[in-house]
């Protein structure tokens, strides 16, 4: 072989082994035993690479994959004596391994050794081929010679461990890279490398200690690190990888307090998991370590928000109104604290008037604190809110949005989602046609956003309640494509519930007294809307909208705090219709019932059961599975 084939060949191991690094950690494998014969692929991973086939290389791929091998041989001799390449040296090597041809595979070997005596990849080879002759020993004695004749050369490092990656000999693999890191030093120490083999083995705790070495070598890999991490833990279906990850980081984080990488890792990882109470303790620790300005702390305070983990998002406000005026988050975390309050006070199925009387107060102050600003919109929208449905301040209410809408500096979706607020008072109030146009405007000036198509479904809501069941599901029918999958959903649920019940043709006096009774509810006037809908029943007896009227009875319930009752319908819905459109969203219900108010963990836990076995399809399922499992007391979920 001359010497421009050398450095030819030489050239294309380079380029192999650089693209096998690669594939190793996209596609990591399990370790086999020296003990164990190796599988050989069908596919080799330097088919990636692959010169495209004539015809001769064509036909020897295909006796190749079709484990003709002896065939296969016979044309890879012909194609490597015209051009002895690395892609068809591997494909003779397996083949003659195949034909159990060990004299013709190590006549081969050495004969490229002898061309390239500095390459460590040839003995690993040969190792192989005495592997698969039944020469474990000699085989053995090969490979630690390898590993004797190792200098400090990084790229000798890399060909001999991807020899040994490439002979599933990932043990000899790790030796390998361990000595490369001591023979040079740790000017490289290999250790994203080494955390990929581990990787391949299964052994995530190493690799998991390999890439935070890494991180304490040089911050710069921070990034890197958390690709990797990232990209490892998408496959934790059991969470263990999770859980294992967290024990890592924490207690290298209290073994080594002025280590900020750890801080800044663990704050990267529970935002990952969002895992909340993870992510404050962190943020709050590279805030003060830093000093910084309270960044962090309203990154995580609006994703908890979004999260529904308001005590979280309060603390994180509370934190930086603490800094004082100074601060540059200052006015925005005062304001958001009071609106996380109000979000945290409504989401309880029935708020006590007392909390509700001191968010109003607190409102009132933030208002009278920074004046007629533009800024305060959510504020103002807010107190109207609690004043018109909670308190029964409505005219309170519809002066405070209509000053709001007037206001000087409001932008026109802000407008917009006060005139929203105030039509959904004016319903509440029974005045239908102001609400309606103040709907209509809201849709006609966002027809293509979210805000158009939630006015454009709350009209259509207000026609049901007056009993134009026509133009109504006509309306959510087109709302059944938005954007917003809550208006989609809501949109379906209404379209459904109508064209079950209503037929122009014939009565549709039941649709009419739910229809009715849904208003009643609306407007806080519980007494007159379960006197309507238990009357139901008594008139119709058997009827499509009876699993409805099961449903809004229980809602009621809840909204006036009788738990064990809304629980009890719920079920009762779910035992009669267990096929009809309301029974999984029953048993969601009835389940978030248990879990917060009735306090029943365990019955929590078998009704979120219950709701992903029986019903698998559930656009409820992935929040099920996920509260199941923090019920069930998985460290991350």
């Amino acid at each position: 072989m001359n010497k421009v084939r050398v450095r030819g060949f030489r050239a294309e191991f380079f380029f192999f082994y650089g693209l096998l690094s690669i594939l190793i950690f996209l596609f990591p494998a399990v370790s086999r035993a020296q003990d164990a014969k190796p599988v050989t692929p069908k596919l080799l991973p330097f088919q990636q690479d692959a010169p495209k086939p004539g015809n001769e290389e064509q036909l020897a791929l295909q006796f190749y994959q079709d484990q003709d091998y002896g065939k296969a041989a016979e044309l890879f001799e012909q194609l490597y004596e015209k051009k002895p390449s690395l892609y068809y040296y591997q494909y003779l090597i397996y083949s003659y391994v195949e034909i159990k041809e060990y004299g013709k595979a190590e006549k081969l070997i050495r004969k490229c050794q002898k061309a390239e005596p500095d390459a460590p990849r040839y003995m690993v080879d040969l190792g192989y081929v005495k592997f698969r002759s039944g020469d474990v020993e000699k085989s053995k004695k090969i490979y630690e010679e390898a590993l004797k004749k190792l200098t400090p050369n990084q790229q000798q490092v890399f060909e001999l461990a991807n020899g040994f990656i490439t002979r599933g000999e990932n043990e000899y693999a790790i030796r390998t890279y361990v000595k490369g890191r001591q023979l040079m030093n740790n000017t490289y120490p290999f250790g994203f490398e080494l955390a990929s083999v581990y990787e391949r083995m299964g052994d995530f705790k190493s690799a998991m200690e390999e890439y935070l070495n890494m991180l304490d070598l040089n911050k710069a890999y921070l990034n890197t690190v958390q690709d990797r991490i990232q990209m490892t833990l998408a496959y934790d279906v059991n969470n263990e990888k999770n859980e294992m990850l967290r024990k890592i980081l924490l207690s290298r984080a209290q073994k080594n307090p002025d280590n900020t990488n750890y801080a800044e890792l663990l704050w990267w990882y529970s935002i990952q998991q969002k895992d909340f109470d993870l992510a404050l303790v962190q943020a709050k620790a590279l805030d003060r370590r830093f000093k910084e300005n309270g960044d962090k702390l309203v990154s995580l305070a609006s994703l908890a928000v979004a999260n529904e983990k308001y005590d979280v998002a309060i603390e994180c406000y509370q934190y930086i109104v603490s800094k004082g005026t100074s601060c540059t988050f200052y006015n925005l975390s005062r304001r958001e604290l009071a609106n996380t309050r109000y979000l945290k006070t409504i989401s309880e199925p029935s708020p006590p008037k007392k909390e509700l009387e001191i968010l109003e107060k607190e409102f009132s102050d933030e208002l009278t604190y920074y004046g007629d600003d533009p800024e305060n919109i959510s504020v103002i929208k807010n107190l109207a809110h609690i004043r018109a449905f909670y308190l029964g301040k409505t005219k309170d209410a519809i002066d405070l949005l209509n000053h709001a809408i007037d206001m000087a500096g409001v932008t026109a979706a802000e407008k917009a989602k006060c005139k929203i607020e105030l039509a959904d008072i004016l319903l509440f109030t029974d005045d239908v046609w102001e609400a309606t146009l103040l709907y209509q405007q809201a849709y006609q000036d966002f027809k293509s956003d979210v805000l158009g198509q939630e006015a454009k479904f709350k009209n259509a809501k207000l026609s049901f309640y007056i009993g134009e069941f026509g133009w109504a599901k006509a309306q959510v029918d087109v709302l059944k494509a938005a954007t917003s999958k809550f208006i989609s959903n809501d949109a379906i649920a209404l379209s459904l519930l109508i064209s079950e019940n209503y037929d122009p043709d014939s009565t549709t006096i039941a649709l009419e007294i739910y229809a009715r009774a849904d208003l009643l509810d609306y407007r806080n006037e519980d007494t007159l809307a379960l006197r309507a809908l238990d009357s139901i029943p008594r008139i119709f007896g058997d009827h499509p909208i009876l699993q409805h009227v099961l449903y809004k009875r229980a809602e009621i319930m809840r909204k006036q705090g009788r738990y064990a009752e809304s629980d009890s319908l719920f079920r009762q819905l779910v035992k009669e219709y267990p096929d009809e459109i309301l029974a999984d969203e029953a048993l969601m219900q009835a389940a978030l019932l248990n879990e917060k108010q009735l306090n029943n963990k365990e019955k929590a836990m078998t009704l979120y059961q219950q709701l992903l076995d029986k019903y698998p399809g559930s656009i409820f399922v992935p929040d099920a599975r996920k509260k199941f499992r923090q019920l069930r007391g998985d460290a991350k979920y």
